[in-house]
């Protein structure tokens, strides 16, 4: 064995260290090595702070503390709790020097030898330096302890990081104060035993992608002129003055007309959050960094975000996608895995994705939503996560109304004046960089996301299985603009919940030729506006089927 190779087997992820400082020089020595490390198109992103300060290591241990206790709570069973709580998993405050290791995302911003298969080519060059600096002073006679139990949004906010700096967790740095039988400390903890040799497998067969082309049923509808005379009539007979129940006299002739009956019923409401990372989200169009879309789906799959309470509120069914989050999730939570991909590229310098990919969306969105009217469900609302999601929506919205960007760019999840500009400045640049086809696949493609383009599938199948099909807010709406250009009858079965405080929103609703059922400021996404505009359908569905008629109350019209 070489002394590279027992480096390499002895490097481990310490957490118990010695009070003895760390000199200048082995630090020094350690972060060159993590300099030396392969850097995606000689990009040099990577950037080291320090940790010294007893109060600032105080508070990245409370923020460990808080998602420990997260993480306690996910375990599989009591015994395999009870385990973890007895396992030291970090030193944030015994270390004596902490280490934050930070990849730039705006070099992105320019083209990137490397990054065009993926966009975490630059994360990865990043890790690399931390195993080089990890080896490094391993050899030293050092160490170091990996946390990434952490809010990473609120660690940055604490650190003071710039929008575009993202860490890679906290590192515990120090001399070992044990070699733990010369194991993994997990492994000498009995929690897990690591193989003795890597996975290795030779792949010999080729095999064919698939993607099969979604067809939608755009068969002309019946006339049903009669039918609809016949149940204004009866709206018109309840006992009230003509119209008085405005919007949900308009809402209960629509949803009997959709169900083609006198007496209509919503069956077994769903509402559908798709969600999916989105490569112009390295550009800084957003004030919350990529990782959130990952930490929200966490939240909903646990029942803590708005759209869980209201859903449960207003006892609508509630299903997240991971459509292509840039993270890999459990497979044992109640999730669907409809993941395209990582998140998409940017499309400041290329496409989004393509073709196939769109397609490929089309059929997942259309699959996910078949199953759910499967069930005898009748009535899909449409909801949404991604960051950077309002930035590829208005893009979409911009080539497809034929607006200019700045009439279609809103502050999304909270940009000030200042970002709005860049973010305006940013999606100019990519509209112009654009010289394909001018077809709508070709612009899907271009500057489209995963998530968006599933719920355009989602919504055309929604349609095909006749359901009431709940619109949310603004990206939700460009999504249903785009269904809408590919089988404008899809209107008549759309509910459209809420005008957002996007200012795109409402330019969208008035080309459509539509009114929302509420105004409420929104700009959440997630669906919420479905769910809370829910019980105002419900509303009209019940007029129309409990209310008395003049003629059962023995009312006289006249006297209204």
């Amino acid at each position: 064995m070489t002394y590279l190779d027992e480096i390499l087997k002895s490097r481990r992820d310490t957490r118990h260290f010695t009070e003895d400082l760390v000199p200048d020089a082995v630090l020094e020595k350690a972060l060159q090595a993590g300099h030396w490390a392969p850097s995606v198109g000689l990009t040099d992103a990577t950037k080291y702070y320090l940790i010294r300060s007893a109060e600032m290591k105080k508070a990245i241990k409370g923020l460990f503390l808080d998602y420990d206790e997260k993480a306690i709570a996910l375990t599989d069973d009591e015994q395999q709790k009870q385990a973890y709580k007895a396992l030291k998993l970090e030193a944030i405050e015994e270390a004596p020097l902490g280490l934050v290791i930070c990849y730039d995302r705006s070099v992105l911003n320019n083209f990137t030898i490397g990054t065009v298969g993926s966009n975490e080519a630059v994360k990865f060059s990043s890790v690399c330096a931390a195993q080089n600096i990890w080896l490094s002073l391993t050899e030293q006679g050092y160490s170091m302890g990996w946390v990434s139990i952490l809010n990473y949004y609120q660690f940055k906010q604490l650190l003071g990081l710039p929008e575009n700096m993202e860490p890679l967790g906290y590192f515990c740095v120090g001399k070992p104060a044990t070699d733990y039988d010369n194991q993994p400390m997990l492994q000498q903890l009995n929690w897990k035993q690591k193989q003795e040799i890597p996975l290795v497998e030779e792949i010999t067969v080729l095999h064919e992608s698939k993607v099969e082309k979604v067809f939608f049923d755009t068969k002309k509808e019946i006339d049903s002129a009669a039918f609809a005379n016949v149940l204004q009539h009866k709206i018109d007979q309840k006992t009230k003055p003509t119209g008085s129940l405005g919007i949900l006299e308009v809402l209960a002739k629509q949803i009997g007309m959709v169900f083609q009956t006198l007496e209509p019923k919503i069956i077994k409401p769903n509402l559908v959050v798709f969600a999916a990372d989105h490569g112009i989200a390295n550009h800084g169009v957003s004030t919350y960094p990529q990782d959130v879309t990952r930490q929200m789906v966490n939240n909903f799959l646990i029942g803590g975000a708005a759209i869980n309470v209201f859903c449960k509120q207003n006892k609508i069914q509630l299903a997240i996608v991971d459509a292509g989050v840039n993270y890999d999730f459990p497979m044992n939570t109640d999730l669907i895995s409809a993941k395209i991909g990582k998140g998409t590229h940017s499309f400041l310098h290329g496409a989004a994705m393509s073709k196939t990919e769109v397609e490929l969306c089309f059929m997942k969105g259309s699959e996910i939503v078949a199953s759910i009217a499967k069930t005898g469900s009748n009535c899909i609302g449409f909801g949404e996560m991604g960051i950077g999601n309002t930035a590829t929506a208005s893009v979409l919205m911009s080539i497809i109304l034929e607006l200019p960007i700045q009439d279609c760019v809103g502050k999304g999840t909270g940009v000030n004046d200042e970002q709005l500009i860049q973010k305006i400045s940013i999606l100019k640049k990519c509209i112009a960089n654009y010289d394909g086809s001018d077809d709508l696949d070709s612009k899907l493609a271009y500057f489209g996301g995963f998530e968006i383009m599933q719920m355009v599938g989602g919504m055309l199948q929604a349609k095909q299985d006749n359901m009431l099909i709940l619109v949310d807010g603004f990206i939700c709406s460009v999504a249903f603009l785009i269904a809408f250009k590919k089988n404008p009858s899809i209107i008549k079965n759309a509910i459209f919940c809420h005008s957002s405080a996007e200012q795109g929103h409402q330019k969208i609703l008035d080309c459509l030729g539509v009114r929302s059922l509420l105004q409420l400021d929104l700009r959440l996404g997630e669906g919420t506006g479905c769910a809370i505009a829910f019980p105002i359908i419900e509303s009209a569905v019940a007029f129309i089927n409990n209310m008395a008629s003049f003629e059962s109350a023995g009312v006289s019209s006249r006297e209204l």
